[in-house]
């Protein structure tokens, strides 16, 4: 049985003047003539996503929502009504967030990052009550490897983010660039595994090679005028805010720079020695 609420690779079984036949499983579903391709053929198949309609019947579309069961996304409340919030998910029907798996109370007009499940009626249905979704010990990341991070929300320490769809993680304050926002994908990085199997991570790469990456901010930076108004007693929020490096990879980085003859340390900042 097919589930509403993900993506299906489905065989067109037949072609009518109105529109397709799609097998599905042991049944058969229709796309309207308005959703198929022009290049539609018989025996092929076609991407499509199951949802329920108005009168939850199943349907299907060639439209694809924001997100499907399983996934977390950032989405915009349209309307308030007596059972929950409704959600743009990209659907000519809006996504359903009851008011038992709102977090705290939507409004109209906001977005919230939720993650899109199954009520006991398998309905598809938005829950911002995210802890119940993400694992919060690792099972199978390892430090360095690279990760897609979702932002989630920010605290003292820095972001929460969701990594590869499933773990949450933070990324520390100093990590955290200016203008990072909830709901962003960011490539990313496991920094470390803690003893208690919690995940820390950071959006350049670890080790050696994201220090070389900050050498070359730092130096693209510098080509611009020569000068960047920025050394080792900079406050790490001013470094952030212009190089989106935090003040320790900033100082190594540096320092390599220094020892390799390409800059010049001063009091008021660092010099482009050019070659």
């Amino acid at each position: 049985m097919l589930l509403p609420g993900y993506r299906y690779e489905l065989k067109i079984k037949s072609i009518t003047p109105k529109g397709a036949w799609l097998h599905a499983q042991e049944e058969q579903i229709f796309l309207p003539l308005r959703e198929c391709p022009d290049d539609i053929n018989q025996e092929e198949a076609i991407e499509v996503f199951l949802y329920l309609d108005r009168d939850n019947k199943p349907k299907v579309t060639t439209r694809m929502p924001l997100a499907q069961v399983g996934e977390f996304v950032l989405l915009k409340v349209q309307s308030i009504g007596p059972h929950g919030a409704f959600l743009d998910w990209g659907l000519e029907k809006d996504l359903l967030s009851p008011y038992s798996e709102q977090a705290q109370k939507m409004v109209e007009g906001r977005r919230y990052l939720v993650h899109v499940c199954h009520d006991q009626e398998n309905r598809p249905i938005a829950s911002s009550r995210l802890e119940r979704f993400v694992v919060k010990e690792n099972r199978d990341l390892s430090e360095g490897e690279e990760v897609e991070l979702l932002i989630w929300a920010f605290t003292d320490l820095g972001a929460k983010v969701i990594v590869n769809n499933r773990y949450e993680a933070l990324l520390y304050r100093d990590e955290v660039p200016a203008g990072l926002k909830r709901g962003e994908y960011h490539l990313g990085y496991v920094l470390r595994i803690r003893a208690d199997h919690r995940i820390d991570v950071t959006l350049r790469r670890p080790g050696a090679a994201g220090i070389n990456d900050a050498r070359t901010v730092i130096l693209d930076a510098l080509k611009v005028d020569g000068f960047l108004s920025l050394h080792d007693q900079s406050p790490p929020e001013l470094i952030r805010e212009q190089l989106g490096l935090s003040k320790k990879v900033f100082k190594k980085a540096l320092g390599g720079l220094y020892k390799d003859g390409l800059v010049e340390l001063g009091n008021q900042g660092v010099s482009f020695l050019k070659k």
